[in-house]
């Protein structure tokens, strides 16, 4: 890895090899969803709590400072919305000249592995690594799963994140499931955890992102659950305890109660 690219990666991951990634480019299929209506009224107060900001052009010119610090992964990939036929049929919709021009750290793509589409986003997934290779940049594939809950288990999870990393992902991104170490071991690369739906409670959070990370994931991409809480500030800052200080879903459900509060 040459140093463009290391130096990149470690803007994301910090010296500690972990990660919190804050997701914000659910517009991209879904619209003004909930706690998205105003993109910038959201990120302002998460943005120093996250390690990394993933989000699209769009809302990364309209709505985030270029002065603040917060690295950021750019969302390349797209096209098909909540409304349409399938949200599988993605195409690359930013250039490598894009990346460059707005200082992106990473990129993040999405394959739907199982998917009618899945040649058409596996080959979106090789042709931005090569690419992104030519100009050091990380990039991170996104094993994406429609409505279709029974593919998030750890034998489906476990082929998309091998066939990722074999494309020449940098990092992954996937679920959390039953059995997850399964998937951490058989794939080559970092993994980080997304949080798909929200959870029913702040503590279900802080265990299954503690338990993903014993497995051997390096930290987590996670949205839903933290901007869609009451407490979003809480939520986010009790996950930094988790990811870099190895707090137990306990003390951070604590520490969550603790900092509402306030």
């Amino acid at each position: 890895m040459d140093f463009g690219k290391k130096n990149r990666l470690s803007r994301v991951i910090k010296s500690d090899g972990r990660c919190f990634f804050l997701p914000i480019d659910h517009g991209y299929f879904l619209g003004p969803t909930q706690s998205l209506e105003k993109p910038a009224e959201t990120i302002a107060p998460l943005l120093p709590y996250c390690d990394a900001l993933f989000v699209t052009r769009g809302v990364l010119r309209s709505c985030v400072d270029p002065a603040d610090p917060t690295p950021i992964i750019l969302r390349i990939s797209g096209g098909p919305s909540v409304v349409g036929k399938d949200l599988a049929d993605e195409s690359i919709t930013t250039s490598i000249e894009e990346v460059i021009r707005l200082n992106a750290s990473a990129v993040g793509i999405s394959i739907f592995v199982g998917s009618d589409y899945e040649h058409q986003t596996i080959l979106n997934l090789a042709k931005t690594v090569d690419q992104c290779e030519k100009y050091g940049i990380p990039v991170m594939a996104v094993t994406a799963v429609g409505k279709e809950t029974e593919k998030r288990k750890a034998r489906y999870l476990a082929l998309s994140c091998r066939i990722a990393a074999e494309m020449g992902a940098t990092v992954v991104k996937t679920y959390w499931c039953r059995d997850f170490d399964k998937v951490v071991d058989s794939c080559p690369v970092p993994i980080v955890m997304a949080g798909g739906p929200k959870c029913e409670t702040e503590l279900e959070v802080f265990e299954f992102v503690h338990d993903g990370l014993e497995k051997g994931a390096i930290g987590v991409n996670l949205g839903r659950n933290v901007w869609q809480n009451p407490h979003p500030v809480a939520v986010a800052r009790a996950l930094q305890a988790v990811i870099h200080n190895n707090a137990t879903p306990k003390e951070a459900y604590e520490l969550f109660k603790e900092l509402k509060n306030k």
